[in-house]
């Protein structure tokens, strides 16, 4: 690739980075002002509350940043970085469509989607530890359990699509996809997605956050921008595990016209995902942290693992 190509994917990775979390968390404000009759967001700025994104950005820019006076300074202010960076990164590896639309295809491209992505849980443990708070703390150290609990079962169920596969890279994995995936490796899918859902705290697996129990979790003493920027990786993360899936599950790009739509049918699918994730909060409510242990280790894993184990055989099988 010469310099204006490279140029050209980090820019459409930049916009995709910035615009596609902002739909999402737009997405979320009418979704649930439909599901629960919410009345706010649906009039801000008149038609069907457009204007509440713009809103929420100037309701955090107004805010004073603050940092508790027995705070680590500098680990305070670099956490909703380090929360944030890790997907815009991701991105790069997600291919779109055929014909190589995709930023970077690494070779082992699952491993360094999820490599990367298990740095993005460091943001969280350092506001926490950082901001001198015990809540801030004990929400810090929730989200380390629960990222170590369901890591393994995001690992094992993106081994079984590798092994059918017989490639580590996303776009070999959709040059390899046929239609009979879907149903067999169904239940792979529900695993991931379950794991991805924990991984980023969202409902009904928040009890790292439980505004209830433990104020707001890692991010109690963080306010205005900063606070923003949490948010915004917590959106960023709804659309990398929602494109995640579609890729290694779903088909990516795959569809009708798939040489002309296949990036529409990428966006379609990481979109329908992207739904389920906020229909989660709203319909199901909060797992204590004792049953998201529980749910990872005596389901989610033995489905993972059986789910490997019927990939090794049908693979023995077809060959």
């Amino acid at each position: 690739m010469d310099v204006a190509e490279v140029a050209l994917r980090v820019l459409a990775v930049l916009v995709a980075f910035l615009l596609l979390p902002l739909l999402v968390g737009q997405t979320e404000h009418k979704v649930m002002a439909h599901m629960q009759g919410r009345v706010g967001p649906m009039h801000a700025g008149g038609f069907h509350g457009w204007a509440q994104l713009v809103a929420d950005g100037v309701k955090f820019a107004q805010k004073e940043d603050t940092v508790p006076a027995g705070a680590d300074r500098r680990i305070f202010q670099l956490a909703p970085a380090v929360a944030l960076i890790p997907y815009l990164v991701v991105l790069v590896a997600i291919p779109l469509g055929p014909d190589e639309l995709v930023g970077e295809t690494p070779d082992a491209g699952i491993l360094f989607v999820l490599a990367v992505l298990g740095v993005g849980v460091l943001g969280s443990l350092m506001g926490g530890w950082a901001s001198n708070n015990k809540y801030s703390l004990l929400g810090g150290l929730r989200t380390a359990a629960q990222l170590m609990a369901y890591e393994l079962p995001l690992l094992l169920s993106a081994a079984s699509v590798a092994m059918a596969a017989g490639t580590l890279s996303l776009t070999g994995i959709l040059a390899e996809y046929e239609w009979w995936w879907v149903p067999w490796q169904l239940v792979g899918g529900l695993v991931f997605f379950a794991a991805g859902m924990a991984e980023l705290q969202r409902p009904p697996f928040d009890a790292p956050i439980a505004p209830e129990e433990i104020i707001f979790g890692a991010f109690t003493e963080y306010s205005g921008l900063r606070f923003a920027l949490f948010l915004l990786a917590e959106y960023a993360g709804i659309v990398v595990v929602s494109a995640l899936t579609a890729v290694l599950f779903l088909g990516g790009w795959h569809g009708p016209f798939s040489d002309q739509l296949g990036w529409l049918w990428m966006l379609l699918k990481t979109g329908a995902l992207s739904f389920l994730v906020i229909w989660a909060r709203v319909a199901w409510p909060r797992l204590r942290a004792d049953q998201i242990q529980r749910f990872a280790w005596t389901v989610l894993v033995p489905l993972a693992l059986a789910q490997i184990a019927l990939t090794g055989v049908i693979r023995v099988v077809i060959s």
